[in-house]
Protein backbone atom coordinates (compact mmCIF):
# COMPACT_ATOMS: atom_id res chain seq x y z
CA UNK A 1 0.00 0.00 0.00
CA UNK A 2 1.18 3.42 -0.60
CA UNK A 3 -0.11 6.97 0.35
CA UNK A 4 -0.26 10.44 -1.68
CA UNK A 5 0.40 13.03 0.90
CA UNK A 6 -0.51 16.35 -0.13
CA UNK A 7 0.87 19.15 2.37
CA UNK A 8 -1.46 22.82 2.10
CA UNK A 9 -0.76 25.57 3.75
CA UNK A 10 -3.96 28.11 2.81
CA UNK A 11 -4.12 31.87 3.37
CA UNK A 12 -6.62 32.67 6.19
CA UNK A 13 -8.82 34.69 4.11
CA UNK A 14 -9.49 31.87 1.57
CA UNK A 15 -9.49 29.40 4.00
CA UNK A 16 -13.13 28.68 4.62
CA UNK A 17 -13.60 28.48 0.86
CA UNK A 18 -10.97 26.05 0.58
CA UNK A 19 -11.88 23.86 3.05
CA UNK A 20 -15.29 23.50 1.51
CA UNK A 21 -14.27 23.32 -1.82
CA UNK A 22 -11.68 20.27 -0.65
CA UNK A 23 -13.96 18.26 1.18
CA UNK A 24 -17.24 18.66 -1.01
CA UNK A 25 -15.09 18.24 -4.40
CA UNK A 26 -11.65 18.10 -4.87
CA UNK A 27 -11.66 15.16 -2.57
CA UNK A 28 -14.68 13.34 -4.03
CA UNK A 29 -12.96 13.71 -7.49
CA UNK A 30 -9.84 12.27 -6.22
CA UNK A 31 -12.18 9.35 -4.81
CA UNK A 32 -13.64 9.11 -8.26
CA UNK A 33 -10.88 8.41 -10.11
CA UNK A 34 -10.88 4.69 -8.65
CA UNK A 35 -7.28 4.70 -8.29
CA UNK A 36 -7.37 5.85 -4.32
CA UNK A 37 -9.74 3.71 -1.87
CA UNK A 38 -9.41 6.38 0.83
CA UNK A 39 -8.56 9.86 1.92
CA UNK A 40 -7.37 11.10 4.94
CA UNK A 41 -7.42 15.13 5.63
CA UNK A 42 -5.90 16.43 9.13
CA UNK A 43 -5.05 19.76 10.36
CA UNK A 44 -1.12 20.82 10.79
CA UNK A 45 -1.51 21.93 14.34
CA UNK A 46 1.97 23.45 14.31
CA UNK A 47 1.89 27.35 13.46
CA UNK A 48 3.55 28.41 10.56
CA UNK A 49 5.42 31.80 10.69
CA UNK A 50 3.95 32.05 7.11
CA UNK A 51 0.58 32.58 8.78
CA UNK A 52 -2.54 30.39 7.69
CA UNK A 53 -3.77 27.56 7.86
CA UNK A 54 -1.52 23.42 7.18
CA UNK A 55 -3.44 20.64 6.13
CA UNK A 56 -2.35 17.08 5.19
CA UNK A 57 -4.70 15.17 2.90
CA UNK A 58 -3.40 11.25 2.76
CA UNK A 59 -5.01 9.28 -0.15
CA UNK A 60 -4.11 5.36 -0.04
CA UNK A 61 -3.89 3.50 -2.81
CA UNK A 62 -3.19 -0.30 -3.35
CA UNK A 63 0.38 0.04 -5.45
CA UNK A 64 2.78 2.36 -7.06
CA UNK A 65 1.23 1.67 -10.75
CA UNK A 66 -1.77 2.88 -9.64
CA UNK A 67 -0.01 5.97 -8.14
CA UNK A 68 1.96 6.18 -11.46
CA UNK A 69 -1.87 5.98 -13.53
CA UNK A 70 -3.07 8.93 -11.42
CA UNK A 71 -0.10 11.13 -12.38
CA UNK A 72 -0.54 10.18 -15.96
CA UNK A 73 -4.28 9.92 -16.44
CA UNK A 74 -5.69 12.55 -13.79
CA UNK A 75 -3.34 14.54 -12.09
CA UNK A 76 -2.90 17.19 -14.58
CA UNK A 77 -7.00 18.11 -14.97
CA UNK A 78 -7.28 17.76 -11.17
CA UNK A 79 -4.30 20.18 -9.84
CA UNK A 80 -5.45 22.88 -12.80
CA UNK A 81 -9.40 23.16 -10.74
CA UNK A 82 -6.79 24.24 -7.51
CA UNK A 83 -6.60 27.77 -10.01
CA UNK A 84 -9.51 29.42 -8.33
CA UNK A 85 -7.27 29.53 -5.43
CA UNK A 86 -4.06 30.56 -7.35
CA UNK A 87 -1.55 32.61 -5.32
CA UNK A 88 -3.29 31.97 -1.91
CA UNK A 89 -1.86 28.48 -1.16
CA UNK A 90 1.25 26.58 -1.48
CA UNK A 91 1.69 22.67 -1.73
CA UNK A 92 4.69 19.77 -1.82
CA UNK A 93 3.22 16.03 -2.54
CA UNK A 94 4.84 13.18 -1.31
CA UNK A 95 4.68 9.52 -1.51
CA UNK A 96 4.91 7.02 1.39
CA UNK A 97 5.04 3.23 1.28
CA UNK A 98 3.26 2.01 4.22
CA UNK A 99 5.93 -0.76 5.76
CA UNK A 100 3.84 -1.64 8.60
CA UNK A 101 0.20 -1.40 10.43
CA UNK A 102 -0.55 -2.37 13.84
Amino acid sequence: MYIYNVTINIEETKHQEWLSWMKNEHIPDMLATGKFSKALMSKVLVEEEMGGYTYSVQYTTDSKSTLEQYYKVDAEKLRAKTNRFAGHFVAFRTELEIISEQ
